[in-house]
């Protein structure tokens, strides 16, 4: 029976063996007859390849474990795609500066009152005391004054280190600071309205999808379907090494992915926050009446959303040369099924970024299988479609139940097991989140 609950535990890793034993096993060989597969080469591009989803499943996932689900994020890399590479490649005024500037300005100012204003707050529940922790209140020198002079001079810094870059074209490091700061400000939208209105996530990132997408036309102009960005002739010769080998090992792509999954993985592991989400994902009313605020969980879940995706606009730019107001044209869809294959609930409470470590990873590793054998790219659509409702059957562990339906051999006995055995999801969830003991 250990051995057995031992194999449930680890399903998704057996998954990832599985289909990487696939590859290696039906892989072609080379004119040399080495296998195309296992070629250092092709690993590096599947690591590439999938970095850009990588990243925005690394978002979305906090998100869904909330209950939510972000369907702009497709939308949201475009728009900051699109605002990348004008900024490399157009000197002086243009929309992307008009739009980007501003961001990072407002994204400066909140950041650092929110920041300081959260030390401040934690100060002094530390010296209060674990009884009088909801009683603590700032005055207004640590709450308003103080916090407010910090962000001013974060956002006066942030502006002395992009207007003069404004007229000779941006730096690396001038894209790296607005494209993610417009993705976050669009993410912390989302967030903001979807409990302000208290609106479903759906219907709200589902309009931020469509007027992202016309912003971001509206940005590129009319005549501008695809906006090139050539290193060292239009653009700064620096931003080639967003898509080089690191010390000619990993391309940096791939290291801003496992840099991503790493820092978030840690964040939900072992902060506060990353309990407050899951409890939120698990029962919202319960975590409301616990303490937790649950409204600001939820902004800053979408707001680094929305980060990520601005993230991966930079490296997708880096990666394709251009930048244009399709770019993420279905990526949303991309990020979610990587993150429910790797074990994530759809209805929230349950999931983790190592499975969707291993999710995007089954992923890239099926799209190259079938890239390698030289699958038509629509069989290849339908082949994903049909191993992603399998994997999600056998997470949820509701394969028992659709043999029992169909009256299929096996079907039964499953279908009693699985009832038998009630998930944790399923059951009210009890919080232990360091608070008043009574």
């Amino acid at each position: 029976m250990n051995a057995l609950k031992l194999l449930s535990r680890t399903k998704l890793y057996w998954g990832l063996i599985a289909i990487f034993l696939i590859g290696v096993l039906g892989s072609p060989i080379s004119s040399k007859g080495n296998n195309i597969f296992l070629s250092y080469g092709n690993l590096l591009d599947v690591l590439r390849q999938v970095s850009t989803t990588g990243l925005i499943a690394t978002g979305m996932t906090a998100v869904i474990i909330t209950g939510g689900i972000d369907l702009s994020v497709g939308s949201l890399m475009a728009i900051c795609s699109v605002v990348c590479a004008m900024l490399l490649t157009v000197p002086g005024v243009t929309p992307a500066v008009v739009l980007g500037v501003p961001t990072v300005a407002v994204v400066a100012l909140c950041l650092g009152f929110v920041v300081t204003r959260f030390i401040f707050l934690n100060l002094a529940k530390s010296r209060a005391g674990a009884d009088a922790v909801r009683d603590v209140r700032l005055d207004g020198v640590r709450g308003l004054v103080t916090p407010g002079i910090v962000g001013v001079i974060l956002c006066c810094l942030a502006l002395w280190f992009l207007l003069p870059q404004i007229e000779p074209k941006f730096g690396v490091l001038g894209v790296l600071l607005v494209a993610p700061c417009v993705g976050l400000l669009f993410g912390a939208l989302n967030g903001f309205i979807i409990v302000a209105g208290r609106l479903q996530p759906f219907i709200v990132t589902l309009a931020m999808m469509v007027t992202a997408l016309g912003i971001a036309r509206l940005t590129a102009g009319q005549n501008n379907a695809v906006l090139p960005v050539y290193t060292g002739s239009n653009a700064t010769a620096d931003f080639e090494m967003l898509r080089s080998l690191v010390f000619g090992v990993i391309p940096m792509p791939g290291l801003f992915f496992l840099g991503a999954i790493l820092i978030y993985g840690a964040v939900l592991r072992f902060t506060p926050f990353g309990r407050y989400v899951y409890a939120i994902g698990g029962n919202e009313e319960a975590a409301r009446l616990s303490g937790i605020a649950a409204g600001r969980v939820k902004i800053v879940t979408y707001a680094v959303s929305g980060l990520l995706a601005g993230i991966a606009a930079v490296l997708y730019v880096a990666q394709y040369r251009q930048g244009k107001p399709d770019a993420g044209a279905g990526l949303e869809l991309d990020a979610i099924a990587a993150v429910v294959i790797g074990g994530t609930s759809l209805m929230g409470g349950r999931g983790s970024l190592t499975g969707t470590f291993c999710g995007v990873l089954i992923f890239g590793l099926l799209s190259n299988i079938l890239q390698l054998h030289n699958i038509n790219s629509n069989l290849q659509l339908v082949l994903k479609g049909m191993i992603i409702i399998g994997t999600v059957l056998v997470q949820e562990r509701n394969a028992g139940d659709l043999l029992a339906y169909l009256r299929l051999p096996g079907g039964q006995a499953a279908h009693k097991e699985t009832t038998a055995t009630k998930r944790p999801s399923q059951e009210t969830p009890s919080l232990n989140l360091g608070g008043n003991k009574k």
